[in-house]
């Protein structure tokens, strides 16, 4: 666990979990103790210890990956708390979500509010979650380059995403990824320039980084 964001008002930790690694956050108000789950990787029971000093209100998902759904049920099972996910990925999960959410939704637990991006192309109902100067980007954003996607067309659906959703935020949003190490949007946006200045092939898709494809 790696403690990534405490302040008077919010608390953020970082769980890597499973076979991939997979980062799970836990998002805590520190005013009065509600969490929410962001994805549900693995390792149900390291999750629950960590919920343990805090009133969890919603398990988060950003998507319908195995690797970010595979502990779930048995949270779902322990928890009893709603799970709240897109639409369009809501029918890969074993049991209708309680909540579904669009983009520009807000979730509220104790005194923070979470704004939903919806974020197209790693999956068709990829989410983010943006609280202050914080955000929670699953799989549609890395440190270098944008998540994988699997035809031309989800390439280009993911970089639409992220030049309208993501690149209007200011740049000193800290983005916390679905794997691997956090970043700043200002680098992002500085590399991804580097990026759209060169040609590329218009069947580039799969694992893209924008220093080097």
């Amino acid at each position: 666990m790696a403690l990534i964001v405490k302040n008077d008002c919010i608390q953020i930790e970082k769980l890597k979990l499973g076979p991939f690694n997979t980062n799970s956050y836990i998002v805590t108000c520190r005013l009065t103790g509600d969490s929410v789950l962001v994805d549900a990787p693995a390792e149900a029971d390291k999750i629950l210890k960590h919920l343990k000093a805090t009133n969890p209100i919603y398990i988060l998902i950003t998507h319908n990956h195995m690797d970010h759904i595979s502990a779930l049920s048995k949270l779902k099972s322990k928890l009893r708390i709603p799970i709240a996910i897109h639409p369009l990925d809501a029918r890969s999960l074993s049991s209708p979500p309680e909540v579904l959410l669009g983009d520009g939704d807000n979730l509220s637990f104790g005194k923070i509010n979470l704004k939903v991006l919806h974020t197209p192309g790693h999956t068709m109902g990829s989410l983010c979650f943006l609280t202050g100067g914080y955000l929670i980007s699953g799989d549609t954003i890395f440190p270098g380059g944008p998540g994988q996607t699997r035809s031309p067309a989800g390439f280009r659906q993911i970089i639409e995403s992220i030049n309208s959703k993501i690149f209007v935020l200011p740049e000193d949003t800290q983005v916390y990824p679905g794997h691997g190490n956090s970043t700043i949007l200002k680098n992002e946006k500085e590399a991804f320039g580097i990026f759209s200045s060169r040609p590329h092939d218009p069947d580039l898709c799969g694992d893209v980084l924008w220093l080097s494809s």
